[in-house]
């Protein structure tokens, strides 16, 4: 039996400025945070959060 882990609409979302680019990384490093997992973004070992605060994560990232 199959069962599907995604869901099968798709809502892109256009990255157009910085200012949205921002807002979306700001998102994405808080959801460990709002999971309550961590405290701190930059305490998820597997979040670029940490690059952003100045340490080094696991993986090289490119700023935007």
């Amino acid at each position: 039996m199959f069962r599907q882990f995604w869901q099968q609409h798709n809502k892109p979302i256009e990255l157009w400025s910085s200012k949205v680019i921002d807002q979306k990384v700001d998102y994405i490093h808080n959801n460990p945070v709002e999971a309550g997992f961590v405290i701190e973004p930059e305490h998820w070992k597997y979040s670029s959060a940490i690059d952003y605060a100045g340490g080094k994560g696991l993986m090289e990232i490119d700023y935007l």
